[in-house]
């Protein structure tokens, strides 16, 4: 990203003398700052703004069947009927717990804590990373009006959700807005993960086997935006197999998502973290599984955080 500023109106630069605190706010993990002059308001036809923003890195931990794994999300079912098989990419023998307890000493917040099945082991790992790294994770499968405030109870910054809302393939505001009275919008992330579908990305649900009849676009993610703190995002057709990313995707949310947004799917190479800041155009936050060394891959999780510790600051 280059440094510079955008601009309008012209406004010279030695008469730029105070900062007006008053008009900063955080966007993204961004600081937007209007620089005014002695006599300037924010009516005044000349003044700059100056747009900072800082990329995260959003750890995650995935727990299915009460153990930290990585699985290609694609080919997780409730049954074999269909003769698939589960595709998993790796089963780590330390616990939630202690992945929690990295991240914290590395100073990673809003992480994802992801249940994979509704067994009683799983969840149970799961709050025991919650209370591990309180205030620092998230957490999502299952999560529904009635057990929402259980998670938040536990440590949960926010609870993520999916398949509460969008079922049957079409969303139910209804739920939503009954998740959003009982937990509130400032702790509810909404999953929007999606695949191409004719040519458009629909909202899949129920472990990502369903299309919905929602698709991301300007008009649904500023609707949604009314509702939600953030966006979780994974790209279903790269997720989990180490392709790439779907800079496509990543366009879009940079584009149009007017709340915070993760993305996640396809992360191979430290190159790929300065795809998404580009495509993204640095709004973008970005999430790595399965090549990350500490879930058996060859990308160095050290090398991933020292990355997110120099994305400081950059006027734009």
């Amino acid at each position: 990203m280059r440094s510079g500023s955008l601009q309008a109106g012209s406004v010279s630069g030695t008469s730029i003398t105070s900062l007006d605190r008053n008009f900063k706010s955080s966007f993204y993990g961004c600081q937007k700052y209007a620089f005014l002059g002695p006599t300037q308001t924010t009516n005044s036809k000349h003044f700059r703004l100056s747009l900072r923003c800082a990329v995260r890195f959003r750890p995650c931990i995935d727990i299915h069947k009460g153990k930290v794994k990585q699985i290609v999300g694609s080919t997780l079912r409730d049954s074999k009927e269909d003769g698939s098989i589960l595709v998993t990419n790796f089963e780590s023998d330390k616990s939630a717990a202690e992945f929690a307890n990295l991240y914290k000493q590395d100073g990673l917040m809003r992480g994802h804590v992801i249940i994979l099945g509704a067994d009683p082991p799983s969840k149970a790992v799961a709050i025991e990373a919650l209370r591990a790294h309180p205030g620092g994770l998230q957490v999502g499968g299952g999560i529904k009006s009635d057990n929402s405030l259980s998670y938040i109870a536990e440590g949960a910054s926010h609870v993520i959700v999916t398949s509460y809302v969008f079922s049957n393939g079409q969303m139910n505001l209804e739920r939503l807005k009954d998740l959003v009275h009982v937990v509130g919008k400032q702790r509810l992330v909404l999953d929007l993960s999606c695949r191409k579908k004719e040519g458009r990305y629909a909202i899949v649900t129920d472990r990502w086997q369903k299309f919905s009849d929602v698709y991301l676009d300007e008009q649904l993610l500023n609707f949604l935006a009314k509702y939600a703190d953030e966006f979780l995002v994974h790209g279903v057709n790269v997720e989990g197999k180490k392709l790439g990313i779907d800079e496509e995707l990543v366009a879009l949310l940079g584009r149009y998502s007017p709340i915070p947004v993760t993305y996640a799917g396809g992360v191979t190479v430290m190159d790929d973290l300065e795809r998404i800041k580009v495509a993204g155009m640095g709004r973008v936050d970005v999430t790595v599984g399965s090549s990350l060394d500490i879930f058996g891959g060859n990308l160095a999780y050290k090398d991933v955080v020292a990355w997110h510790a120099r994305q400081e600051v950059l006027t734009v």
